[in-house]
């Protein structure tokens, strides 16, 4: 078995093999450089899942707030299924939860910006500064 080839050429065949090694106790025979690497990766892309459901539930309570004649179910339930994603997630990994502050202050901004597209405001009408605390970002709170 050439583990690197496999990882090069058939991803999925080399994870089955990865898998196999470990499960036979094989540890000598496994492709620790790059089954280290997507570990990793598999922990970023929870974090990044958490980033951009935290922007989807702020991109919507923007325009929940400033645009309330265009409220309907569709926002409410994005709004809802954002929350509930990002609460799932930090279930699974608990670790995440003291990071959700500096992620909606770092994916605020690009939600602003989304808010003013979608809705043709100027970008000026939101705030600069997330107007949300983190408990309201993630619990049953509904701007008016």
């Amino acid at each position: 078995m050439t583990p690197t080839t496999d990882y090069d050429t058939d991803f999925y065949q080399w994870t089955q093999q990865q898998a196999a090694l470990l499960r036979q106790g094989l540890l000598s025979a496994v492709d620790a450089t790059n089954l280290a690497e997507e570990v990793e990766s598999m922990g970023k892309s929870g974090q990044r899942a958490v980033e951009s459901y935290l922007r989807n539930t702020l991109l919507h309570l923007l325009k929940w707030q400033y645009q309330p004649e265009r409220r309907g179910n569709s926002w409410r339930l994005s709004i809802c299924d954002s929350r509930h994603q990002v609460i799932k997630r930090v279930k699974e990994s608990p670790s995440l939860k003291p990071k959700i502050a500096d992620m909606i202050m770092d994916e605020y901004p690009l939600a602003r910006e989304y808010a003013a597209y979608e809705t043709g405001l100027p970008l000026s009408t939101f705030p600069e500064s997330c107007p949300f605390t983190m408990e309201q970002i993630t619990s049953d709170y509904w701007p008016e």
